[in-house]
């Protein structure tokens, strides 16, 4: 099983993501310190010198489909010419 330790926030700590100060909580699991924003939801690991470790790359086989657009509610426009602006001589 493996060892988690509970999270908790470190003050002063600031979101490299969205620069949220005080909303990364940190914890270790198997001794791997991990961290999280609690604003806008990043998370990463940290190596053995404290450097981020990010998650792996999106791509488009590992993500999601996107979802189709919504058909646009658009609005037709009709342009009436406008009569000062004909051209001398008609």
């Amino acid at each position: 099983m493996s060892e988690v330790t509970p999270k908790r926030f470190i003050a002063g700590a600031v979101c490299p993501a969205c620069s949220g100060q005080d909303t990364i909580k940190m914890w270790n699991v198997d001794g791997v310190p991990n961290r999280e924003c609690v604003a806008c939801g990043y998370a990463d690991t940290l190596n053995a010198q404290g450097q981020s470790v990010p998650r792996e790359l999106g791509t488009r086989v590992n993500q999601a489909a996107a979802k189709p657009a919504a058909p646009s509610k658009g609005q037709t426009v009709q342009f009436f010419p406008n009569p000062k602006l004909k051209k001398p001589g008609e």
